[in-house]
């Protein structure tokens, strides 16, 4: 009768180890925030929908900036530079250290 409660006990923080979190993968997890943008360790964006600042609460990220992502004025719009570009759709990314567009969340 209490086997399965005991084992919810047991397991239930096993199920919730595996869940995603921003930048896993092969994106080699949280470099630093750039206001509510996690970007990560592969220089992308991540397309979670949290709030970096409000997820990580600035601790731990050491030199991390506290504005938005802002338009890039000049060619320049790495993710690492806290700019991004807008294309010709009027979509806004930014480019990883690779040249790789990561878009970022409306």
């Amino acid at each position: 009768m209490f086997f399965p409660f005991a084992a919810f006990l047991i397991l239930g923080p096993l199920a919730a180890h595996g869940a995603n979190t921003p930048c896993s993968g092969k994106k080699g997890g949280v470099d630093r925030c750039q206001g509510d943008t996690f970007i990560c360790r592969d220089g992308l964006v991540s397309a979670s929908k949290k709030s970096c600042t409000g997820t990580m609460g600035g601790v731990g990220l050491l030199n991390s900036p506290q504005q938005q992502m802002t338009p890039a004025m000049s060619s320049d719009c790495s993710c690492r530079s806290g700019r991004f570009c807008v294309g010709p759709k009027g979509g806004h990314y930014c480019l990883s250290d690779s040249g790789k567009k990561s878009y970022l969340k409306k």
